[in-house]
């Protein structure tokens, strides 16, 4: 998919970038695309495990209020550990006022995640769920598919994704959000954790176990969560290895449990998540989500697109 040049402009407000080389491809690939990438000097900015001092990373999401021109994206080098340090001192007020409904695409997933969560929730800012610099425009063989799909998110104030999932009927509108799954977990009870009535959650993972799975949509059940979301769309969950001890245990007996105690139906399969494939998704926009058998929609809106006008209000 051609697209025009665009100024994208990096962030790094979690785990320190432990492969450099694959940034580096990553910024080349995208510069030979035309756009402009700045603020490259962070990829390699450390101290311990995080990717500079609680203040530099902060200062990467705070400053966004203040830069004299806004890029049309903001581009998380890599996930890890280290945004849940930084959410009570975010400027949301300052945020929201420059940020919010403008056609600027923050994106970013796994631990990036608890940072988009806090600003749905305290800034109202709509940020995209999706690939970052370092894994996955700068893997050693670039997806045409997480690429196409980044943009295709990014540029469009409504597409579609379908795919195909499990056979079952369902038609429910709602707010789209969510993210990765140990993320959201970790924010319940927090102010960070948006208060989504009549949500679509989509969740995914990496290195997680069926029952971790399960035990982290227990807690999102009993604590009150799922009863407010109209359906669960279930994402990629790589890294896990069952074993002759599960005996069958596996995500699709995770799912019918989860369906069974909370009446919220699951409709998985969709390429979203730590995998190679994966969609873009914009938490906090409206979506429609209608399965029919095994084919699956998910009608997005309510964003905005960069290049576009802002979304009237």
């Amino acid at each position: 998919m051609a697209m025009s040049p665009r100024n994208i402009h990096l962030i790094a407000p979690s785990g320190f970038c432990h492969n450099p080389e694959a940034a580096q491809r990553g910024i080349e690939r995208l510069r030979a695309d035309g756009h402009r990438v700045t603020n490259t000097d962070i990829i390699a900015r450390r101290e311990q495990r995080f990717a500079g001092s609680d203040a530099q990373r902060l200062g990467d999401i705070n400053d966004l209020a203040r830069l004299e021109t806004l890029p049309d994206i903001v581009l998380a080098v890599r996930g890890g550990y280290g945004a849940s340090r930084l959410l009570p001192d975010l400027d949301y007020k300052s945020l929201a006022e420059r940020l919010r409904d403008r056609p600027v695409a923050l994106c970013g997933h796994s631990d990036f995640t608890a940072i988009q969560l806090a600003l749905l929730a305290k800034a109202g800012i709509i940020t995209f769920s999706g690939p970052m610099l370092a894994g996955n425009f700068g893997a050693e063989t670039l997806s045409d598919f997480t690429v196409d799909n980044f943009w295709l998110a990014l540029t469009s104030p409504q597409f579609t994704l379908r795919w195909q999932t499990t056979p079952q009927r369902l038609d429910a509108s709602g707010t789209l959000w969510g993210g990765n799954l140990a993320m959201i977990a970790s924010l319940i009870g927090t102010p960070w954790l948006p208060d989504i009535r009549d949500g679509i959650l989509v969740i995914e993972d990496v290195n997680e176990h069926p029952f971790r799975i399960e035990r982290m949509l227990l807690q999102l059940l009993e604590s009150g969560v799922l009863a407010r979301q109209k359906a669960i769309v279930a994402g990629s969950f790589t890294g896990n290895t069952l074993s002759d001890y599960d005996n069958g245990y596996d995500l699709t007996s995770v799912w019918a449990l989860i369906t069974q105690r909370s009446g919220v139906p699951v409709v998985s399969g969709l390429d979203f998540g730590h995998d190679r494939n994966t969609v873009t998704l914009p938490l906090g926009a409206q979506a429609r989500l209608s399965v029919n058998g095994s084919e699956a929609a998910l009608a997005i809106s309510g964003h905005t697109a960069i290049g576009l006008s802002p979304v009237s209000q």
